[in-house]
């Protein structure tokens, strides 16, 4: 199975690398963009069959250590490899 993690800060948290960006993608001519956040994708290959094992083995790796939970939200998905 493979697993894609979304990871994101959490609205409030200050996100100095988005406002970076933002700033970069307006000098480079690209206006009328409010905001930008950014994140961090990871993919993962599993063994496991089960994809409600599976989403629970992420759910574990993303609560201690893939995601920082205090400041940051986590999506992830699974699918057949």
């Amino acid at each position: 199975m493979k697993a894609k993690v979304h990871v994101t800060l959490k609205n409030g948290v200050l996100d100095p690398q988005g406002k970076a960006v933002q700033h970069a993608l307006d000098r480079l001519g690209f206006d009328g963009i409010d905001d930008v956040r950014q994140g961090k994708f990871i993919e993962l290959e599993l063994s496991d069959t089960d994809a409600d094992v599976a989403r629970a083995k992420v759910t574990d790796m993303c609560e201690k250590l893939l995601a920082n939970t205090v400041i940051e939200n986590y999506v992830i998905e699974i699918a057949d490899a």
